[in-house]
């Protein structure tokens, strides 16, 4: 019960979704371990006569844990890339978008003092620290070596590129010379770029969240010389201050114990690897694998709902897509319960808000108020992509111009702002840059002085539209309670405070004429704003983030028909299959800066860049993006699956350095690959009529019933796969030629509708050498049997639960197979006769065309 209590209140803490009601059930095993824990502490003080600032962890069965350092009474979190204490929302390192040298902003414009490994690498992060006077290694067996040739132990230093307090830790104590010369005497130090290596932060982050019950970055952790972590933490300061111990004192005790006390210190690092070989427990999967589920995780969300600014939690507000991909997928099971307008009503305040970026598109991290007004400024790649597909699900449902144009916002700030030249991705702009001053400050970039608008803005009619619809104050719309730090003194963040409507309704002017004001104005501040010392820029290319972003290119196009799009994200897949694939070995790279890295791809990698293949063959039916799909899945499959647990581990178990194969086993930030993976076999499985994947996609989410039993808050885009397992699974197939205006007009009306539980197949009669793929792989060879009808282009639609009642007539024929009812996978067809003569075939096809779209509706609302 321990054991399985800690993993839920992690997960938890991840998701930044801690819920009184939710774990209540956990409150007497985890009064059971504070009391051991204080047990023990005051067993530990009293043998050392003296209150130390470090004291051993237990676990259940009274073994030594781990030495725990008592740092902090402040609030830590493990919410995505949120930084490790919420004392302040801003990031440093910032360089212009032009520049590429990542080195530390210390380190800039002067010789180097100091040089160390981290030099040769490419992680924009470990550059940053390439000048420290730590001697800084990078993660691999020559630092291992000199760990056991020199019997120290290891500081492991984790943090990501942009990164507040991994700077402010870096200015505080990796640049100041006395405290590196206590860590090069003490310990071999090693660093480490959690977005390139999520395996190793997986594993230490599990330590430190399981002996502290949060984490966050940098991640500061003590190993022995064979890796096991015996203490750590996050941020510490370079003297006590914030409840932290200071950083040398910390060092110094927790060497001496090494030296003094070393079986102590021994135990504590066995004890990590004896929790980690536990067998976690499992949840009810009966219960679990049900339509309770979807029920419990909606309520969860929904009490949550704020009625004021929208969203689903207290502020910092995050935008939390696997929420809102939950609650678009259920809204039509909840209709009662005002889902839609809920969700809707959030997207639209978080759209108006400063979370996004009202002159150039772009969605910052989150936002630090609860109504979205004061960002964390920096923008990431995992953010935009998930996000345009939210919005344009809502766009889909709703028909709202206002999400489309928020998503084609977006959209067009990674088209411009962060992409290659050869087409890949880069994965975040910075928070902080230069300001007037010359100093780096927290949304310098994004800010404005109520002169610098005026500036810009110099007519008074468009400065007084301007500054009623964004707010805009010559004392700044900042308050002192939104600005703790003092860091928006006089200054305005551009966020919508009114509707065009609005403004013309108090100005007395068209609506028009409102827009064509703010637009001109837009213009002018994108000019003045152009001017200024651009965030840095981390310009490396991720293999799972880049296919979030073709993903949401392929629904873009898919809905909104632009070529642009479609060609961005066909760019970015040759790309990744150029330079982030080997083909030899039929493996993917985890990221690319200036050449590939060595580090080779993670489950996420394989999982989300399946997910987009597949996104991507809906829309061109290029059968070679299935082929590569359906390729990697199987290595997938090879590297990652749990023969005996089941589910995926999120790293392959080949570097041997690493103390422990785990489990993503809640959706952050980005989703966990486990739940992509879930939906992505599910696909295949109907694509190809196999369900040697659909039932791999039960035991997947069999595996993970504990929480969706329990706590299915922590895993919303696992119960998306969930009720997409649960629910009937949409095959339409075509028979058509592939370039032909008729299949795009059937297409376009297929996707005015909101149907996330379907799959799409092109048989192309023009190419019949695309069907070898199909006659190799699907047993039933199904789509080869399907024709033109009429010679025109024909819709098969077809679902795993038997015959569907839906019946379309005059070229769009309907057949269904059914798994087992029966005779397995015997094709069952009903062709529908005209009720009537064609006399006039163009007047037909519209009636027709119009009965299509009235049944095809009727079916969207029983899926």
């Amino acid at each position: 019960m321990l054991r399985s209590s800690r993993l839920l209140i992690n997960n938890l803490c991840a998701y930044n979704c801690l819920l009184p009601k939710t774990i209540t059930f956990f409150n007497n095993s985890l009064t059971k371990l504070q009391q051991q824990q204080q047990s023990q502490r005051q067993q530990y003080n009293h043998h050392n006569n003296k209150n130390n600032n470090t004291l051993l962890l237990i676990n259940k069965n009274n073994s030594y844990f781990g030495l725990r350092t008592i740092m902090s009474t402040s609030t830590v979190n493990n919410s995505g890339n949120s930084d490790s204490i919420n004392m302040s929302t801003d990031n440093n390192n910032n360089n212009n978008n032009n520049n590429n040298n990542n080195q530390s902003d210390s380190s800039l414009n002067k010789q180097h003092k100091h040089t160390n490994r981290l030099i040769n690498e490419k992680s924009p992060y470990l550059l940053q620290h390439a000048h420290n006077p730590v001697d800084w290694y990078p993660w691999g067996q020559e630092a291992f070596d000199a760990a056991k040739q020199q019997d120290k132990l290891i500081f492991l230093s984790v943090g990501y590129s942009t990164c507040h307090w991994c700077h402010v830790m870096e200015r505080e104590s990796f640049e100041d010379e006395t405290i590196a010369k206590v860590m090069n005497d003490l310990f071999v130090n090693i660093k480490v770029d959690r977005e390139e290596r999520p395996d190793i932060d997986k594993i230490y982050m599990t330590y430190i969240t399981e002996t502290s019950g949060s984490g966050g970055w940098p991640m500061s952790v003590w190993l022995t010389p064979d890796l096991r972590p015996i203490t750590g933490g996050t941020y510490f300061p370079p003297t006590t201050k914030y409840g932290r111990g200071g950083f040398p004192d910390i060092c110094k005790k927790i060497s001496t114990m090494w030296k003094d006390d070393r079986k102590r210190v021994l135990e504590s690092g066995a004890s990590f690897i004896t929790y980690l070989k536990e067998e976690k427990p499992k949840g009810n999967k009966d219960a679990a694998i049900s339509f309770d589920t979807l029920k419990t995780c909606h309520s969860e969300i929904v009490k949550r709902f704020d009625p004021e600014f929208g969203g689903f939690s207290e502020a910092p507000k995050f935008p939390r897509t696997s929420i809102f991909n939950f609650l678009h997928r259920v809204h039509r099971r909840f209709e009662s319960d005002n889902t839609l307008e809920k969700l809707h009503f959030t997207l639209e305040k978080m759209s108006r808000g400063g979370i996004y970026d009202h002159l150039a598109g772009g969605f910052h991290r989150y936002s630090v108020t609860e109504d979205w007004k004061v960002p964390h400024f920096e923008k990431m790649l995992y953010d935009q992509g998930q996000i345009v597909s939210v919005y344009l699900d809502a766009y889909q449902i709703s028909k709202n111009e206002h999400f489309k144009d928020v998503a084609t916002g977006v959209i067009e700030y990674v088209l411009r702002d962060l992409t290659h030249v050869d087409g890949g991705f880069y994965s975040a702009e910075d928070a902080d840059s230069l300001d007037d001053k010359g100093e780096k400050t927290e949304g310098a970039f994004y800010v404005w002085d109520y002169s610098e608008i005026k500036k810009a803005v110099p007519e008074e009619s468009d400065l007084e539209i301007f500054n009623f619809i964004f707010g805009i104050s010559p004392n700044g719309n900042v308050s002192a309670s939104e600005d703790p730090h003092g860091e928006f003194l006089d200054k305005n963040i551009i966020m919508q405070f009114h509707t065009f409507e609005e403004c013309s309704n108090k100005l007395n002017i068209p609506v028009e004429q409102v827009k064509q004001s703010i637009e001109k104005s837009k213009v002018s501040l994108l000019k003045l704003r152009a001017k200024r010392a651009r965030p840095h820029l981390d310009d490396k290319i991720i293999t799972s983030w880049n296919a979030l972003m073709i993903s949401a290119l392929s629904k873009s196009f898919q809905l909104l028909g632009e070529q642009r799009y479609l060609e961005a994200a066909k760019k970015s897949v040759h790309f990744i299959k150029t330079n982030l694939y080997n083909a030899e070995k039929q493996t993917l790279i985890r990221n690319y800066r200036e050449g590939p890295s060595k580090v080779e791809g993670f489950t996420d990698d394989y999982a989300f860049l399946i997910q987009a293949l597949l996104d991507l063959y809906e829309c061109c039916f290029d059968i070679a993006y299935l082929e590569w799909a359906v390729e990697l899945q199987a290595k997938q499959d090879k590297l990652f699956w749990d023969k005996e647990g089941h589910g995926y581990f999120s790293s392959s178990g080949l570097d041997s350095s690493i103390l422990s194969r785990l489990k993503e086993e809640h959706d952050g930030a980005e989703p966990s690959c486990q739940s992509v993976a879930c939906n992505n076999l599910i696909r295949i499985g109907n694509m190809l009529h196999d369900d040697d994947y659909t039932d791999n996609a039960l035991l997947l989410l069999e595996s993970v019933s504990l929480y969706l039993h329990r706590a299915p808050i922590v895993f919303p885009q696992m119960v998306v796969s969930l009720a997409n397992h649960l629910e009937p699974t949409y095959t339409f197939s075509f028979a058509a030629d592939k370039s032909s205006a008729e299949l795009r007009s059937l297409l376009d009306t297929i996707h005015t509708f909101y149907m996330p539980n379907k799959v799409l197949l092109l048989k192309d009669t023009e190419h019949p050498q695309d069907m070898t793929f199909f006659s190799e792989l699907d047993q039933h060879a199904i789509l080869l049997k399907y024709t033109k009808l009429y010679d025109k282009p024909t819709l098969y639609i077809c679902s795993d639960e038997g015959f569907l009642k839906n019946k379309f007539r005059y070229g769009y024929r309907v057949m269904t197979y059914a798994r087992g009812k029966i005779q397995p996978y015997e094709i069952y067809s009903v062709c529908y006769k005209m009720i009537k003569e064609i006399n006039n075939e163009k007047q037909t096809l519209l009636e027709e065309k119009q009965q299509y779209e009235m049944k095809l509706k009727i079916l969207s609302y029983d899926i």
